[in-house]
């Protein structure tokens, strides 16, 4: 079992010094398209896991004259049919179906990979894929830890990668339109973004033991970095996103798409200089394990990012459930999806409306013949900084305590309004949902103060453990690219 190294942790407060100034190197052009290839021939591409999100690779690639679905690649075997189906259905040549994606690493026919497996195998599919010499679409989140999407930048960077991170607001030109509009000050200084993903989710259920692994699954492939363990959940695919081996929970499923707008709002560039998460699982007993009630709250120098999960039935929040809210000192902006928002001035008065679709993987496609970095809306230090802020307000919760809801004034005392604000409204969330307050109780979070310039915790020796995994061989994401 390995474990990234106290001293590589020493070692990345200077990688990760010059790294974090995110314009710096992503504008420089990269290698050329390997020998034997021009950059107009037809782009050959693998998609790595087709079960749920990765239907959407296919059909997206499957439209493009100009890229040819070279394979598809699941641990699940039982996956290929429809995926093929979509091929079919779009006219094109059928594409070879593999298993282990190591089978198509070192195949030079195939010049990009777009992976939409779970979560803990993001970081490993990318760098196995640069390392190869292919360019990288990686969906959401970009890591499942916060030093592998640090070692994801660095991949890219040695290598001469082209890597995009698939969250596809980056893309769409009513949310490029509004954030330029907030940049340029439209709505005077910001300082609080707020996201929400306001998204019911039921209970997965509770095992008593555990399940059988479908039969047209590897298992120990499927598993990758992960540990070995049995199966604890009823649905086998797609209820991992709740239990911490291989999901990050919501804030880092439907959470960091809304985590990435807030933040690219505020123009952050580096880490926050702390992390507050607090929740919980209320509302039933199951097997997830992440919560599906949770708030975080990440302080910079002059504005915070407040994020909200509410898995539970609610009310919107100024017309939003999954979206964002910008706060200015002259107005607000309110984006209740991917591709829309509304400026408001301070009276409610409505300044400007926003709208309009994009496609993120033809960007990704464009950026790679033109082997410019700059040209992905979503490069992958982009997709690092938003993953990271999701899984340090994980870290904050997991190294918390129980607690009652009484006595908070003790807790957050620190005098901001909008921290008090959100905390009510999460209370009356709660009892609105039948929680009994005077008997239940939530997670509160350590507070960590983070250094943005090594990316790591000032001062504690047990989060900046949390920085990464212990990864089971041969499945580990290398110390050094």
């Amino acid at each position: 079992m390995e474990r990234l190294s106290r001293r590589r942790l020493i070692e990345d407060s200077v990688v990760a010094l010059g790294a974090t100034a995110v314009g710096g190197s992503v504008g420089a052009d990269v290698q050329a398209p390997p020998a034997g290839r021009k950059a107009a021939d037809k782009l050959r591409i693998a998609i790595v896991g087709v079960h749920g999100q990765g239907r959407s690779h296919v059909r997206a690639y499957a439209a493009m004259p100009d890229v040819e679905i070279a394979a598809i690649c699941d641990a699940d075997t039982a996956t290929f049919a429809p995926a093929l189906a979509i091929v079919q259905q779009a006219g094109k040549k059928a594409p070879d179906t593999v298993q282990d994606v190591r089978r198509i690493l070192d195949r030079q026919d195939i010049h990009c990979i777009s992976s939409a497996t779970p979560n803990h195998w993001h970081a490993l599919v990318a760098i196995w894929a640069m390392q190869a010499g292919k360019d990288v679409y990686i969906e959401k989140p970009a890591s499942h830890e916060v030093l592998e999407g640090r070692r994801m930048v660095e991949a890219a960077r040695k290598y001469g990668r082209i890597c995009q991170v698939g969250t596809q607001s980056r893309s769409n030109k009513g949310m490029r339109d509004a954030i330029e509009f907030i940049h340029k000050g439209g709505i005077g200084k910001v300082y609080l973004a707020r996201g929400l993903c306001y998204k019911r989710r039921d209970s997965i259920g509770k095992v008593t033991s555990a399940t059988p692994v479908p039969a047209t699954v590897d298992y120990p492939l499927w598993l990758g970095p992960a540990p070995e363990k049995p199966v604890m959940r009823r649905q086998f695919h797609y209820d991992w996103h709740w239990q911490w081996d291989y999901g990050n929970g919501d804030i880092g499923n439907q959470g960091v798409h809304e985590m990435d707008k807030a933040r690219w709002g505020l123009g952050a560039r580096r880490f926050p200089k702390s992390v507050l998460g607090i929740g919980g699982r209320f509302g039933y007993v199951d097997d997830g394990q992440t919560p599906n009630t949770e708030l975080v709250f990440l302080e910079y120098d002059d504005a915070w990012i407040i994020f909200e999960v509410r898995g539970l039935p609610t009310n919107d929040l100024r017309g939003a459930r999954v979206g964002n809210i910008w706060y200015g000192t002259k107005g607000i902006v309110v984006s209740g999806s991917y591709s829309s928002a509304v400026a408001y001035d301070l009276r409610g008065e409505r300044i400007r409306a926003f709208d309009g679709g994009g496609d993120h993987h033809r960007n990704f496609i464009e950026a790679v013949r033109s082997r410019k970095p700059s040209h992905l809306n979503c490069d992958v230090e982009e997709g690092h900084q938003s993953a990271a802020l999701c899984h340090l307000g994980n870290v904050s919760l997991r190294l918390g305590t129980d607690e009652q809801f009484s006595n908070k004034a003790k807790r957050f005392g620190n005098g901001n309004n909008e921290v008090w604000e959100t905390l009510g409204r999460f209370e009356d969330h709660l009892a609105a949902n039948g929680v009994a307050l005077d008997t239940a109780t939530y997670r509160l979070g350590r507070t960590l103060k983070i250094d943005p310039r090594t990316e790591s915790f000032i001062g504690d020796e047990e989060a900046n453990r949390m920085l990464t995994r212990t990864y089971r061989p041969p499945f580990v994401v290398p110390d050094r690219v």
